[in-house]
């Protein structure tokens, strides 16, 4: 299974994009700040572009199985869940089905929706990050 999430929009507070399984939309994201390759601020940095490979494992955090991404340079337990702001990530990527003024909206059920759809899976999972390149090669959609 492919995933494919595009940062679309930038902010000083987070980082909003949109989440596709394959070529179908599922949902938006929301992440903390990307910042300049090796720049990690703790608990307010998006992990690096790139691709990563996705297994669902238990999270001693969250106390249920959950999707853990793998191998992400300078970061650990990162994880795909439910969250609506910033301060609901420490890092990883929290799903919405709808955009809001700072965050994701609805996010219970876009996390339910798109487990539902990884638990399923019997291949590798693989999801890749890119940024919005916009229909003019504009790559910098501030909010």
């Amino acid at each position: 299974m492919d995933l494919y999430l595009i940062r679309q929009w930038f902010s000083d507070h987070n980082t909003v994009g949109t989440l596709y399984i394959g070529t179908l939309w599922e949902c938006y994201t929301l992440e903390d700040v990307v910042r300049e390759p090796g720049v990690k601020i703790p608990k307010e940095t998006a992990i690096p572009y790139g691709k990563y490979q996705v297994i669902i494992d238990f999270s001693n955090r969250f106390q249920r199985m959950m999707p853990h991404v793998l191998n992400v340079h300078m970061f650990e337990g990162i994880r795909i869940h439910a969250g609506n702001t910033d301060k609901d990530t420490e890092g990883c990527i929290l799903l919405g089905k709808e955009r809001g003024k700072d965050g994701v909206l609805r996010s219970r059920i876009a996390f339910n929706s798109f487990f539902d759809k990884l638990r399923q899976e019997k291949d590798d999972i693989w999801l890749s990050i890119d940024y919005y390149r916009g229909q003019h090669g504009n790559d910098n959609n501030r909010i």
